[in-house]
């Protein structure tokens, strides 16, 4: 599986987790891990830890990514991090 459909995939179970934690949760949080470095799956890294309510963490991981796009809920904010992906860029503003 491409990189591009792996963070697809984390952004799918994520949103059809309902954006709480649990094994889907867990599951997208793998498949963020195992691309730690990558601008894309580290701002999903930081969405995954604000839904875990660990601001902190999801902080860390915005920086790493390049991104701030927490402020306007986690539906607002995976749609962005599908825009991106969709785009094919690693920033967002």
């Amino acid at each position: 599986m491409s990189a591009e459909a792996q963070a697809a995939e984390a952004l799918r179970l994520i949103s059809e987790a309902g954006f709480k934690t649990g094994p889907r949760w867990d599951k997208a949080h793998q498949i963020a891990q195992a691309h730690e470095g990558e601008a894309i799956f580290d701002a999903i890294h930081a969405l995954l830890h604000r839904i875990e309510g660990d601001r902190f963490n999801a902080g860390y991981w915005d920086r790493k990514a390049g991104t701030d796009l927490g402020q306007d809920g986690f539906a607002v904010e995976a749609d962005r991090l599908r825009a991106m992906l969709n785009a094919g860029t690693a920033e967002a503003t």
